[in-house]
């Protein structure tokens, strides 16, 4: 169901419900494509009907335009897309078996389904046959191993293969199935035997013909590849949002969302391994800056409701996470003001300056004192010892040169 599930746009838990009514789908367009017929099907090896050839022409170069410029356009990720690798000889003997079993029975296994759930007694016959070839496969499987896996090219391109660009072979294939379609037509005609009255009749396919040309022949020249997402700000609004300081969390109400166990509020340590493995904030997630577009944290990023803070030991790779984030158009995400040096100064240390008279800093001065007790009496990380008071695990972890970032 790409990309509407990768955008959020679709529960995935409702994936095999979408799968099943495109399945009943395909299904309907096969039959009415006449795809239940074997007739209609040998008709491409001898010459009187191309229409299997035209559908499946029609279909991959849906698919193909279609991909390339979801891509192009960031709503699909094709590194996540997976590709059958390529065993040589097992798809050179498939492919010749497929092969003699289309001639010979007028059905490949998907159309024969098609024409076995209409009542077709060939299409049954066939899809016996198909299981008892599943059936000696299995059985001598050790016997079939060495071919099965022969001669292993991995996952690769026929374009790779050629040595052509992909844009090149994208267009090279869309004229080749603008060839196929003129040709396959012109020998149907003539076997056929068709009046030059029906050819007047038929229906001009000229305009999708040039359509088809413009969007594959666009692609070839267009600049260069974008790597974007239909969510993605605009650098500009990135720029403001930096410039207002409006994305950043004070300490006092990280703490107070600490303290108070806030469900609307996750902290995000995007540090090393080692550096968490010393000291991390409560309730703190550890995502590493490198892992931010990871597959597995997008549904939490996606989460608008939840406020999403990053930090580190200064502010620099923090702010670098929230550009990135906020780039990819996650919305809802902060830094935390001062990093862990900050946090570290305001509570472990005599560095608030109260000023007499005001209300919030009275305020702040007693809740801050209040925060500092609930962290001592935190249970101390096991690097270093829980002997080591905190003062002393705070200087490890964050000396007195301060870490920058």
């Amino acid at each position: 169901m790409a990309p509407f599930i990768p955008q959020g746009l679709i529960n995935p838990e409702l994936n095999l419900f979408f799968a099943l009514i495109i399945g009943f789908g395909f299904g309907y367009v096969l039959e009415q494509a006449g795809f239940s017929s074997a007739k209609k099907l040998a008709g491409v090896f001898y010459g009187y009907d191309f229409v299997v050839l035209r559908v499946f022409f029609t279909a991959g170069i849906t698919a193909l335009t279609g991909l390339i410029f979801f891509e192009y356009l960031g709503w699909i990720d094709m590194g996540l897309v997976y590709i059958n690798p390529t065993y040589l000889w097992s798809a050179i003997i498939g492919g010749v078996i497929m092969g003699f079993g289309f001639i010979m029975g007028g059905f490949c296994p998907g159309t024969s389904i098609v024409a076995a759930v209409i009542g077709k007694i060939d299409a049954i016959v066939f899809i016996v046959g198909i299981f008892i070839g599943i059936f000696l496969f299995g059985h001598f499987y050790n016997a079939f191993e060495n071919i099965y896996y022969g001669e292993y090219l991995g996952q690769i391109f026929i374009y790779d293969s050629l040595g052509i660009s992909k844009k090149w072979f994208v267009f090279f294939l869309a004229v080749m199935a603008l060839g196929a379609f003129v040709f396959t037509k012109i020998i149907e005609d003539k076997v056929n035997k068709v009046d030059i009255n029906q050819l007047n009749k038929r229906v001009n396919y000229t305009l999708p013909a040039f359509l088809l040309f413009f969007l594959v022949s666009l692609y070839l020249f267009l600049p260069e590849e974008r790597r974007s997402s239909i969510r993605e700000k605009a650098p500009e609004e990135i720029m403001a949002n930096y410039q207002s300081e409006k994305f950043y969390i004070s300490p006092v109400e990280a703490a107070y969302k600490i303290i108070n166990n806030a469900n609307d509020f996750v902290l995000v340590d995007v540090r090393d391994s080692l550096s968490v493995s010393l000291f991390t904030l409560p309730t703190a997630i550890h995502i590493p800056l490198e892992n931010i577009f990871n597959r597995q944290y997008r549904q939490f990023f996606r989460d608008d409701e939840l406020k999403k803070v990053f930090y580190s030991n200064g502010e620099a790779k923090a702010v670098k996470a929230w550009a990135l984030a906020s780039r990819a158009g996650y919305d809802n995400v902060f830094v935390l003001k001062g990093g862990l040096n900050g946090f570290f100064d305001l509570f472990f240390s005599d560095k608030f300056e109260l000023n007499e008279g005001n209300l919030m800093d009275e305020f702040n001065s007693r809740f801050i004192s209040n925060a500092r007790q609930y962290f001592m009496k935190m249970k101390k990380p096991e690097q270093p010892k829980q002997s080591t008071p905190v003062r002393k695990m705070i200087e490890i972890v964050v000396p007195d040169d301060r870490v920058g970032c």
